[in-house]
């Protein structure tokens, strides 16, 4: 590879156990296997020279690249288009179902819709972060890539395989695959890789149509589930396929993002492993999945996150914030000092050292989730609900502490206003719950601590001085994370305290629409440098006006929001300076940040249109 691609310059396909991230120029920078937290096998996206990857593109033409996915379905269309004709390299991955397993196809195919191409074919593996070896077999039907870890099959599609024997258009160079093949109007050709295999073989054409038709009917029947028919339809969908293609299907848990150590600032070190699945952002998927109609995927989600509650309730200990897609807690962090990071962005981390972190607040998103959930039908056992009831008494008890806040601060830790109003939300959900269905708990304790929380936020958390809500007690920064307070139910919109916190946190953390998450400046989080605003505060602040009646702001606010998206509808975490997008990507709390906020505006522009009719 000759140079790195933006990081919005990528598609996302994938099978519901992994994924993989193709460029505009038909290269495969980025795929794990056999799961999302898996070691690589092409990586380039972190070292362009060390990391491996597999291309698929024209040769020795000037062309230029269109990118779109078949409506309804995650299913990648890249075009070629040049004076000598057009190509469409189709790019899917067959759902793998509930079963966890080492087989996953990613599946390649070429179609010359007019005039002629020649294409260069790269398959460039470099398994386990490029720090194994491996060998290249030659087979009767196809190629073998061998590592002592892993195995992959480059699996030819008739007439490839066909035009390849003829022509003798292959080499292997030093394990890797180098072939050529000319198309014409109306060839159709492919390759298909294969994990966990051994023995490769050709794929019939009619074979592979199948299982491209089987993937699209499989999609779009999954978004025929959903009940929403409002206004951005289209962002909205495309969202709810993104957070659906982060879901590990054998478990029902949603990853933070595909990749790892995208730097949230270029060149920075604030490149962190988002392959693990966060108690507190697939929480928050929980109102963004219900509000859309899809009740099985909040369903299984639910009985993962039950396993988890049951573990640190029956060991009287708080949750963990992130986990791997199967529920361990193993998450190591160590630094790949072979691999350079994205344009220079170094250190290259896997594995997150935040894990350890003791973070308040994911107790009350998984409580706010378990009381959606509830409301839904979807409840939890006799024996789940008394491990929630040991772990809100263990939170009763430990509320009232210092912790490393909603974003993961490596600094020390500080008695966070956010941690405090979602230990409030813990409190009243398991209140509600309680109350609901009938169910024993220490409500008279839970509601004095309730009530201890809230006027302790009252007191300390809003700074008199400043006129707003702050990040830390004692302190005097902001915190976009505050602008949460009214959508869990703390504050009011129209409370004079909430709306004097919005007005600041317009005036010091938004610019332009886009909203910082904090000013690392003056509140240092233990990490060098600065970072882009948070797609996901943008996207809160949009539900903050919203609620606050300015429903007119909150629209251009979202509207502006839909420009920064890249050209497949997809975001990563942050957006820089210059516009462009940073971080890890696409990122499920952009997603689901951005439906949630589209329900809401929604719901209440369709209120107020109402009204109007009725004067």
């Amino acid at each position: 590879m000759e140079s790195y691609p933006a990081i919005e310059d990528h598609g996302l396909i994938g099978d519901l156990q992994t994924a993989a991230l193709v460029t505009c120029d038909g290269t495969v920078d980025w795929f794990c296997a056999p799961r999302f937290d898996s070691p690589s096998i092409f990586a380039a996206l972190l070292d362009r020279e060390r990391g491996g990857y597999f291309r698929v593109a024209p040769h020795d033409v000037r062309y230029v690249t269109k990118q779109l996915y078949l409506p309804g379905t995650p299913i990648l269309i890249t075009r070629f288009i040049s004076a000598d004709g057009v190509a469409e390299v189709t790019d899917f991955m067959p759902v793998t179902g509930e079963r966890a397993t080492d087989s996953h196809r990613l599946v390649r195919m070429v179609n010359m819709v007019r005039g002629t191409m020649r294409f260069r074919v790269e398959c460039r593996p470099r398994f386990d972060y490029a720090r194994e070896s491996h060998e290249l077999e030659r087979h009767p039907n196809g190629y073998l890539f061998r590592s002592p870890s892993a195995t992959l099959t480059f699996n030819p599609v008739d007439p490839v395989r066909q035009l390849w024997a003829q022509t003798g258009d292959v080499s292997l160079e030093g394990g890797d695959l180098i072939a050529y093949g000319t198309l014409n109007e109306g060839d159709t050709g492919g390759v298909i890789l294969e994990t966990g295999s051994t023995e490769p073989r050709f794929f019939p054409p009619d074979e592979v149509q199948g299982m491209l038709e089987w993937t699209r009917d499989y999609w779009r029947r999954w978004v025929e589930r959903s009940r929403y028919t409002g206004r951005w339809r289209e962002m909205v969908e495309r969202s709810a396929i993104t957070l659906k293609l982060m879901t590990y299907a054998p478990t029902g848990a949603m990853i933070a993002a595909p990749t790892a150590a995208l730097p949230e600032l270029v060149g920075g070190t604030r490149n962190w492993d988002y392959r693990y699945t966060w108690v507190r952002d697939t929480s928050f998927s929980v109102h963004a999945l219900l509000g859309l109609g899809f009740t099985e995927e909040v369903s299984r989600y639910m009985n993962w996150l039950d396993e988890r509650i049951r573990e640190a309730g029956d060991h009287q200990d708080p949750l963990k914030i992130m986990y791997r897609v199967d529920g361990s807690s193993a998450l190591h962090e160590e630094v790949l000092d072979h691999l350079e990071g994205y344009r220079g962005s170094s250190p290259v981390r896997i594995g997150n050292g935040a894990a350890d972190q003791l973070q308040l607040d994911i107790h009350g998103e998984a409580l706010y989730a378990m009381h959606l959930a509830d409301e839904q039908g979807i409840r939890v056992s006799h024996q789940v609900w008394k491990s929630t009831v040991r772990l809100v008494d263990w939170l009763c008890e430990h509320w009232d502490q210092a912790d490393a806040g909603i974003w993961e601060s490596r600094h020390h830790p500080r008695n966070y206003t956010f941690g405090r109003v979602m230990s409030w939300v813990a409190m009243d959900r398991a209140i509600r719950l309680a109350t609901r269905t009938g169910r024993p708990g220490d409500i008279k304790c839970w509601t004095e601590q309730r009530n201890r929380i809230y006027n302790q936020v009252m007191a300390r958390g809003y700074h008199r001085e400043r006129g707003s809500f702050v990040q830390a007690y004692d302190e005097n920064m902001l915190d976009a994370a505050l602008l949460a307070m009214p959508s869990v139910g703390f504050v009011t919109p129209s409370d004079p305290l909430w709306q004097s916190t919005l007005n600041h946190i317009e005036r010091e953390l938004v610019s332009d629409s886009l909203v910082h998450r904090y000013d690392p400046i003056h509140s240092p989080d233990g990490l060098p440098g600065h970072e882009g605003t948070f797609n996901m505060c943008t996207f809160w602040y949009v539900e903050a006006l919203a609620r606050a009646g300015r429903l007119d702001d909150a629209r251009l606010t979202l509207e502006k929001m839909f420009t920064f998206s890249n050209h497949l509808g997809l975001y990563a975490e942050e957006i820089a300076a210059t516009g462009e997008q940073i971080g890890n990507y696409p990122q499920a709390f952009s997603h689901l940040s951005l439906i949630n906020s589209a329900l809401t505006l929604n719901d209440l522009l369709d209120t107020e249109a109402d009204a109007r009719r009725r004067r």
